[in-house]
């Protein structure tokens, strides 16, 4: 894999932090992506220091022009890019009937329209290089459903169609598609401020697996999704949540 190179959204703690930093240790070069340059430059030069290859780039995944001047960067740096992980997202909690449209619109703006937006922007490499692996991370609530977030697990649950329409229509240029929808994961912007104490404690006592996710867990899936070991898997929706979801 040392020759790939991988475009991380989303990128500059949690969930995309761990799976840079897991790509990296398997010799793919990181394009750590994030609106917040300053953390993403972090994870970038954690990377670099421990030997591998990464550069920061800032974007908003809404805004095409943005993210077609970072991928430019990306491949100035190190070449085409043949990986991608749609992990940038927001979440919120909001009961239905109080549901605005504008929160509506914003949720699905970045959390659908922006993998839109980035796998549009990332394809033309994939199908010059006839190999391609995108991983979209989706989420737990849009398999269950959960209370208070109608508009956050109908944006997921898109990611989750997306994904597998994009397995159907990219198969045959030799790029597969697959997500993985965590369950609560620990040490993430998310999580930290969407649950207290008591509602993480129910969270887990509530799973067969009794531990919170970690973002590392999320990160070991991620990698062998983006192997060449899964070139034979895609379209799939591969449950990193501790059980919640059977």
């Amino acid at each position: 894999m040392s020759a790939r190179v991988a475009l991380v959204t989303g990128a500059a703690a949690g969930i995309g932090a761990a799976i840079s930093r897991r790509l990296a240790r398997d010799g793919i070069a990181i394009g750590v992506l994030d609106v917040s340059i300053d953390d993403a430059v972090k994870v970038a030069d954690e990377i670099s220091s421990g030997g591998g290859r990464a550069i920061a780039l800032h974007a908003d995944i809404t805004a095409r022009k943005q993210v077609e001047a970072a991928l430019g960067k990306l491949r100035g740096a190190f070449g085409p890019v043949t990986i991608l992980v749609n992990n940038a997202g927001i979440t919120g909690f909001v009961p239905f009937e109080e549901l605005t449209e504008a929160q509506w619109d914003k949720m699905m703006e970045v959390n659908l329209k922006g993998p839109f937006i980035v796998t549009q922007v990332v394809l033309p490499d994939m199908k010059a290089a006839g190999w391609g692996r995108i991983v979209n991370i989706s989420s737990s609530s849009a398999q269950s459903g959960a209370v208070r977030m109608a508009h956050y697990s109908a944006s997921k649950g898109g990611v989750i169609a997306l994904t597998k329409t994009l397995a159907i229509e990219l198969g045959p240029l030799g790029i597969t598609c697959n997500n993985i929808p965590p369950r609560f994961v620990m040490n993430t912007v998310m999580s930290e401020k969407s649950f207290g104490e008591d509602v993480k404690r129910r969270i887990i006592e509530a799973g067969p697996i009794r531990r919170q996710g970690e973002p590392e867990d999320i990160a070991g899936a991620c990698a062998w999704l983006v192997s060449e070991e899964a070139g034979y898997v895609t379209g799939q929706t591969i449950g990193v949540n501790g059980g919640r979801y059977i």
